[in-house]
């Protein structure tokens, strides 16, 4: 007969919840930075305040690209709004 344990963990789960909107670039560069930067809590005190000013600097980073690729989405989709005869609607999203 053959038996094996297996034991498995899931890790953490957060969730974060919005109302009436998606997210901002701010909250999923924050929700990035959780995956990319882990501070342990046994690492000497110099370390922990270089890594902090390297999240500080990637989370500026990633928020100014995230919004530059909303944009680039945005303009994507009133181009082909207004290909296929749909420039009110184009409009509209423009003013967004």
């Amino acid at each position: 007969m053959f038996s094996q344990k297996i034991e498995m963990t899931t890790g953490d789960v957060k969730v974060i919840t919005t109302t009436n909107r998606g997210k901002t670039p701010e909250e999923v560069a924050e929700m990035a930075m959780e995956r990319i930067i882990h501070v342990s809590g046994d690492a000497p005190d110099i370390i922990k305040q270089q890594i902090t000013a390297y999240q500080t600097q990637l989370f500026h980073v990633l928020v100014y690209y995230m919004k530059e690729m909303v944009q680039s989405d945005r303009t994507n989709v009133i181009n082909l709004l207004n290909k296929e005869g749909h420039s009110s609607l184009a409009d509209l999203i423009r003013r967004m």
